[in-house]
Formats: structure tokens, C-alpha cells, sequence
């Protein structure tokens, strides 16, 4: 048994995720730690909402509330929706938590104990208006690499380079559309520089990464340069050195504190579980590996950014160093990069309701029928787009005509012939042929999950599911009840093998329905467990609680693989899994996006 971390990305708090957003860290991660789980291996998935920097500040002010009351509200409805998708996470938290305040100064002590953390003089941006600094995040102009309008101050989407305020062409605010005006101010910078050596090894040793990540994050050290990770800002985590801490104006980036949020989110798990060193098991042992979960706009913080920061932490730069008090902490084995989905040929925009909200989607349609899609054409190596009318083609033609048609089929005939499975009589070739064809499919389907080509994997499963629904046409054994009977028990016998065998393949895309189709057959107790949102207090802040993701999925500990049906299991009358989705919903949902009356 293997330690497992899946690290799935942070999901920033200045309001709900839509479907782009779960189809590049949600699904894919909650696919890959469920089918890890049915093998046998010991799986920890954390995560969490990001809630410092300066959309949140900036959405705070507009509003009128504090940046705290504006993450709550975002919190809790990010968790309620995560929750009800079905992602299976040991712990979901937050980053304003105690703990996390803790772990990141902690970090933050060791990477500048080492020397890898260095103060600089730089220009940083004011708005003219209102004297206000004006983070490097909220300034756009052209990049000065590629040519691209509507660079940010930070990174580049367009080539991906980070940037500096100062180097853009035409710089304007975000807020107000005004020229910013740069003055000196003292930051502290990640040494990339002292570490790119150690970076360039680690990233040369990567084997099996998706190539599009690993060419972009090779190309990263062709122009490194250290990083600010500090800001002009006073909604974040306090610097921790003197003469720094008490300054009101200057916190950690956010995003120095949000990937390090991997950690202590493994560290809140373990507290919470009463074994406050197991987080260890995952992050200080190096036959552990780890995998991270993102859309490819996150890929150079966490190919370049937060393994720089482990290695800093390590002592293991040009600069050498000791160990910190985390020990020695394991850089990721993959960074599983997603591409982006767009919706109906258009990019997600919030502003322009060009868009899909999670929870909207869920109060409308079944989890499953998102995950599915999802699966199956999601932007997996390439950017893909999501169509009302190839939802609904999907949806009825592969979960319900496919899938569902024969999960209901099967718990019919054996319901309203023989009320129960029977046992299997004398197979003939045919059936042996369908037998071993499925119990193939485990070693496909698992193979290709556990290497991150999920679009593949869930068409071979349902190439299981068609091969069951044509071993039925050609048995037919509606037609063997007076003729046969003895041959219509053998056949429907094999036929609720095929389908609990496809049920196990389908359950780490599926998990929902998984549940529905093994109680069609009889079956007792949980398949497919699902994450339970719950309410606690905060570990170090007093009088303070939020809602959390937890779960117990012990019930999918090394259930991968056939599960003999037992003879003798009564199969109650069938209803159907999946809903099949009218014509009307296309031009109602384009409608509703529309905003016609």
C-alpha cells in the first residue's frame, strides 16, 4: 500500500465556481483519489478556499463588508456545492484558519533562515486618486514578452510569464482605469535564481507528466528571476520577523500562502484525527507521491513557486541550508494540469453571465450527468467546450440509452423472472468470451486512470457497458423463459456480472448513480461513499467555526477489481438511474445564459 497525497487546487472565495472551474481541479482529482482508494492504496485529498489578496479586498470594500464576513459567505457556499458534486476529500478547509496562519509563518521562517528569502527595493503601484497602493494584480497592459493586451501585473495567461507591474505597456488600473504611479517600496523576494539548479534536476527527473505541463515548466527556467512574496496589503498573513510583523500595511502574497495551504491542510487532517504526526506519512516519506490538481493558469506556482519553496525549506538550493521544522518535505511527483473549458465557444465570464454556476447546475440536472460529461469531453489535454446540446446528446444517449438502459434491463428481467440472481449454470463460449472481456477492463481502465487519462478510461468502461448490452441482444433471454429456462438463469447470471463489473469501473467517475445500480442489484451497505459538510471549531482561534469537507471512505479500500455476485441476492423492481433530459432544456439553458425574458 502506497501513501497517496492528492493535492487539489485551492478555489479562490470572492464567490461561487462554476462547471470550468470544477472540470480543471474537481472532478479529474475526486476520479483519481476514488479509483487510488478502490486500489488499496491509503489516499489523503486537501484542499480548501484561498481567501486572502486583493480581490477579496477590493469585492470587500465595494460591498461594504470586511474581507472576512465576504470569505465566509464564499466558503460556505463553495463547500456546500463541492459537498453535493460528490468530491471525496479528507479534508476541505481554509486558509484563515490558526493552523494555516501557523504553517505558512513557519515556512516562511525556514525558507528565510536559509537565505532563499531576500529583501529587495522595488517600484510598486499606487493609484493617484486615492494614494492607495494598487497591487500588481489589478494593473493590465501589454506584455512586454508576447504582445498580449490584457497581460496582468503579475503573469501573462497568454504566455504564462510572470511579470512586474512596472514592464507592462500601457499599464492601467483595474478598478478605476487609471495610470498607476510607481513608487520605491521594500518587499521580500523568493531567490529562484539560487535555486533553478535544483529545480532544473527535479524537473529532468519527471517522468509520465502530461508533456504540454512539462515543456511549459522547463521553459519557466529560462528566464527565472526572484519573486516577490510579499505585498503592500493589509488582508493576508503577517510577515514573521521583526520589524515586519507589526507593519499593517505588508503581508505574504497570497499566493506564497495558498499553495503551502497543501500542507496545512495535511496537518489540520491529522490534528483533527487525533494523531497530530500521521500528516508525515504523506509528506516526509519519499516513496510517498503526490499529485496536483489545477487548471494549466496555476501550472508555474506549482511547478516552479511551490517546489522552489520545498526545496528552500529542505536547505537544498545553491545556498545549501538545514532542514525546517516540517522535516523534509517531498516535492510533487506530477503536476496534473488541466486545459480550459469553454461554454458554448465562449470563455466563463462572471461579468457577462457568460456562465454555469456549480450550484445551478446541480439544482437542475444530476451530479453524475456533470461528472460524466466532465469525464468524458472535459479539457483534459486540450481546451474543450461545453454545449447545452452535446449535454443533453450525452446524457440521454450514453448515461441513459447506454448505461442506464441496461442497469434497468438487467434488474427487470431478473426482478419479474426469477425475483433474485441465480446461479450460474454451464457457460457456453459466448458467455465465457463476455466474461473475460469485462474482467479485462479492470486492468485498462485502472491503468489509465492511474496515469491521468481519464477521457479514455471512462470510454473503455463504457465499452464494457455496450459489450454487456450486445451479450444480452444476442442472448435474448426474454425469449428463454418457456424454451429454456435453465439457459435464461446462466445468462442473466452472467448479465448481472458484466453489469456489477462495469458498476466498479464507473464508480470513481459516477459515484452517485454507483450507489443506485449496486442497490438495483441487490446489494447492501455503501459503495460509493460520499463527503459529509460539517461544522467545526477552528484548532487555534477561539469562539471561531466554519464548514468543512470530511469523509470516511474506508468502504472503497481495495474494492477494485470483480466482485463475485452472489447467487441468492433478491432483486427488487428497477427504476430508472438517470433522467433523460427533454429538447426543451437546449433552448431554455441558451435562454436563461441569454437573458431573455
Amino acid at each position: 500500500m502506497s501513501h497517496i497525497l492528492s493535492a487539489v487546487a485551492w478555489p479562490y472565495a470572492n464567490g461561487p465556481r462554476h462547471i470550468g472551474h470544477v472540470a480543471g481541479f474537481g472532478v479529474p482529482s475526486d476520479v483519481f483519489s476514488r479509483y487510488m482508494r478502490m486500489a488499496g492504496e491509503d489516499v489523503l485529498m486537501v484542499s480548501g478556499t484561498d481567501e486572502h489578496g486583493t480581490p477579496i479586498l477590493v469585492q470587500a470594500e465595494g460591498e461594504g463588508v470586511s474581507p472576512q464576513v465576504l470569505a465566509d459567505r464564499y466558503n460556505r457556499v463553495i463547500v456546500e456545492d463541492l459537498t453535493q458534486l460528490g468530491l471525496s476529500y479528507d479534508l476541505f478547509t481554509r486558509t484563515t484558519t490558526g493552523n494555516h496562519y501557523a504553517v505558512v509563518q513557519e515556512m516562511f521562517k525556514a525558507v528565510h533562515k536559509n537565505g532563499y528569502m531576500i529583501e529587495q527595493t522595488t517600484r510598486g503601484a499606487i493609484s493617484p486618486s486615492t494614494g492607495r497602493t494598487l497591487p500588481d494584480r489589478y494593473i493590465e497592459g501589454t506584455c512586454p514578452l508576447c504582445g498580449y493586451d490584457g497581460a496582468r501585473g503579475d503573469q501573462c495567461d497568454n504566455c504564462g510569464n510572470q511579470l512586474d507591474a512596472i514592464d507592462l505597456k500601457n499599464p492601467v488600473s483595474r478598478i478605476n482605469g487609471e495610470t498607476p504611479k510607481f513608487i520605491e517600496t521594500e518587499h521580500f523576494f523568493l531567490d529562484l535564481p539560487a535555486l533553478t539548479d535544483a529545480l532544473s534536476t527535479w524537473l529532468g527527473s519527471r517522468q509520465g507528466w502530461r508533456p504540454n505541463v512539462l515543456n511549459f515548466s522547463l521553459n519557466l527556467l529560462n528566464d527565472v528571476r526572484p519573486r516577490a512574496m510579499s505585498r503592500d496589503i493589509d488582508w493576508g498573513i503577517p510577515i514573521p520577523l521583526d520589524g515586519w510583523s507589526d507593519n499593517p500595511t505588508k503581508r505574504l502574497y497570497v499566493w506564497f500562502d495558498a499553495v503551502i495551504g497543501y500542507l496545512s491542510a495535511s496537518i489540520e487532517w491529522a490534528r483533527r484525527s487525533g494523531e497530530p504526526e500521521a500528516w508525515r506519512r504523506w509528506w516526509n516519506d519519499p516513496e510517498a507521491m503526490s499529485y496536483y490538481f489545477m487548471g494549466k493558469d496555476n501550472i508555474t506556482f506549482h511547478s516552479q513557486i511551490w517546489p522552489a519553496e520545498l526545496l528552500a525549506a529542505n536547505g537544498r538550493g545553491a545556498k545549501g541550508g538545514e532542514l525546517g521544522p516540517f522535516g523534509d518535505l517531498q516535492l510533487p511527483t506530477e503536476v496534473v494540469s488541466s486545459e480550459f473549458l469553454t461554454m458554448e465557444s465562449a470563455k466563463f465570464s462572471s461579468s457577462r453571465g457568460h456562465v454555469i454556476y456549480v450550484r445551478d447546475m446541480l439544482a437542475r440536472y444530476q451530479p453524475d450527468a456533470l461528472r460524466y460529461f466532465i469525464a468524458v469531453a472535459g479539457p483534459e489535454t486540450s481546451d474543450a467546450d461545453f454545449t447545452w446540446s452535446e449535454f443533453q446528446r450525452r446524457t440521454n444517449n450514453e448515461l441513459v440509452a447506454g448505461w442506464g438502459n441496461l442497469v434497468n434491463r438487467t434488474a427487470s428481467l431478473l426482478h419479474k423472472n426469477i425475483g433474485e440472481i441465480p446461479a450460474l449454470g454451464e457457460l457456453t463460449d459466448v458467455d465465457r468470451a463476455a466474461l473475460d472481456s469485462s474482467l479485462k477492463g479492470f486492468d485498462t481502465v485502472g491503468d489509465l486512470v492511474r496515469h491521468h487519462r481519464q477521457r479514455q478510461a471512462i470510454s473503455e468502461a463504457m465499452r464494457v457497458v455496450g459489450d454487456a448490452n450486445a451479450y444480452l441482444a444476442e442472448t435474448a433471454p426474454w425469449k428463454l423463459k418457456n424454451e429454456d429456462p435453465e439457459r435464461m438463469r446462466t445468462v442473466l447470471s452472467v448479465a448481472a456480472q458484466l453489469v456489477d463489473d462495469a458498476n466498479t469501473m464507473l464508480a470513481p467517475f459516477l459515484p452517485h448513480s454507483a450507489q443506485k445500480v449496486h442497490e438495483a442489484l441487490g446489494g447492501t451497505g455503501v459503495l460509493a461513499p460520499m463527503p459529509q459538510m460539517n461544522e467545526v471549531d477552528d484548532l487555534d482561534i477561539p469562539h471561531r467555526s466554519y464548514p468543512v469537507i470530511q469523509g470516511d471512505y474506508s468502504a472503497m479500500q481495495g474494492t477494485w477489481g470483480r466482485r463475485d455476485v452472489v447467487a441468492g441476492t433478491v432483486v427488487p423492481a428497477p427504476s430508472p438511474i438517470f433522467t433523460k433530459l427533454d429538447d426543451e432544456i437546449v433552448e431554455a439553458e441558451l435562454t436563461r445564459m441569454r437573458g431573455d425574458d
